[in-house]
């Protein structure tokens, strides 16, 4: 069995939905499981629905989703060619947005927005299942709220995923194909829930590598990982080849292409992972595995933004044991995780993407000493083989931004990262500087 996972942009018409058939038909294997994300767009307009409601504004609320099943009238009428399709289509259509509708007549809390944002997967599968049956091919829907299960820590819960879906699947032995969501789940006490944006990578990650498949297949609109932002510099090339651990480096520090997670349960499970472009179906993609080892390559730069640098500066850290812990203490009671960080005799910096609870990070830390924070950072992340053995690579990176101002650095802490913090403004500039002298 193959997953493959198809984003919004690869169903975000029905002319892009009616390529999907022939895409998983190219692929070699005796089943296939295809996770649909949402059509694009539909989810940024759960998004706006559902502040609608938080906000009392249900008038706004309703003209939003009257205009969202506008847009789904239009879809499955271009989608569907008979007459029993349409009317199916029409009623899955009618069954969702009656459910946002009647949102209105209740109190609006965090438990009811997960249930709204939910609606845009469940509605692009029904629609994919139903266009198969239309057109005479055997499809099985296999809803994602009876086998994706995430913990109180919003961890997935691997063996009920397992045992679920395998129990499942094991109900239709003589079907090839079948059709799950992306992104949604339940929680820990049954409530719909969801795995945060991008979710849809890491639930054919999740599922893939718990059934041990042959390869998990992530469809999007770009030919796989290049090695630098083919947005902001020219002359960009596809990775044939990463190794698990330069693919997570690349995805969270910033490569859009890939949800961050979604490396790691392949990696546990030694599961292949191969980006494929929907756009150029000739393309060869980027391969993730075990098996693939870039020696003494730098092979990518990507860049995360959005980032803050706190830095506290404190006499008492000098000799001190125990301090870093205490500082780790107060980012860990506020659930922020921490991206960098560089440390002296008597000051330690740090950077974080998550400013939500920065006020109350601040006021705890500066019983620490004097704190300085600095907005508006990117990290950028260069990605390669930096082993110990290796030599000169961080002499050719620091050539290259030396005329830059750099805020921090971070080398050794990764065999496959090499981070620079730079104001956001120079973020570009870095890129590209990179680009030019190491490729």
């Amino acid at each position: 069995m193959k997953v493959l996972k198809f984003g919004g942009t690869s169903v975000g018409s029905p002319e892009r939905m009616q390529q999907l058939l022939p895409i998983i038909h190219s692929q070699q294997s005796d089943r296939h499981l295809v996770v649909l994300s949402a059509v694009s767009g539909t989810t940024n307009a759960l998004v706006g629905i559902s502040e609608a409601y938080t906000n009392g504004k249900k008038e706004d609320a309703k003209k939003q989703i009257d205009n969202l099943y506008a847009t789904y009238k239009t879809f499955i009428k271009q989608l569907f060619k008979t007459e029993d399709g349409l009317r199916m289509a029409t009623e899955v259509i009618d069954h969702h947005f009656n459910l946002l509708e009647s949102f209105s007549n209740d109190l609006f809390t965090s438990i009811e927005e997960r249930i709204v944002l939910a609606q845009g997967e469940l509605l692009s599968t029904t629609l994919f299942h139903f266009y198969l049956k239309e057109i005479g091919v055997s499809s099985v829907l296999l809803p994602a709220l009876d086998f994706m299960r995430i913990d109180e820590e919003q961890e997935p819960n691997l063996e009920y995923i397992r045992t679920q879906a395998s129990a499942l699947l094991a109900q239709y032995p003589a079907e090839t194909l079948f059709i799950t969501q992306g992104y949604i789940c339940r929680n820990a006490f049954g409530e719909i829930d969801n795995l945060r944006r991008g979710g849809s990578d890491y639930t054919a990650s999740l599922v893939g590598a718990v059934l041990q498949v042959e390869e998990i297949q992530i469809w999007t609109d770009i030919d796989g990982f290049h090695n630098n932002d083919p947005r902001y510099v020219p002359n960009t090339k596809p990775i044939a080849n990463l190794s698990f651990d330069e693919a997570a480096e690349l995805a969270y520090f910033g490569a859009k292409i890939l949800h961050p997670q979604s490396v790691f349960p392949a990696k546990r499970f030694n599961v292949p992972v191969r980006l494929l472009d929907t756009m150029e179906l000739s393309a060869p993609g980027t391969l993730i595995s075990d098996n693939c080892q870039n020696d003494d390559q730098i092979v990518a730069i990507a860049a995360k933004d959005g980032i803050t640098a706190i830095r506290i500066h404190s006499s008492r850290m000098l000799l001190a044991y125990g301090f870093l812990r205490r500082v780790f203490e107060v980012f860990e009671r506020y659930k922020t995780p921490i991206d960098m960080i560089t440390t002296s005799e008597v000051a330690v910096s740090l950077t974080i993407d998550n400013t939500q609870y920065l006020k109350e990070i601040i006021e705890e830390l500066n019983y620490f000493g004097n704190v300085e924070v600095d907005n508006d950072q990117a990290i950028v992340c260069i990605v390669g083989d930096f082993r110990n053995n290796k030599l000169g690579h961080a002499t050719i990176v620091s050539e290259a931004v030396k005329h830059l101002p750099i805020r921090m650095i971070s080398y050794g802490g990764s065999e496959h990262n090499i981070s620079l913090l730079v104001p956001a403004n120079q973020k570009l500039e870095a890129l590209r500087s990179l680009h030019s002298r190491l490729f």
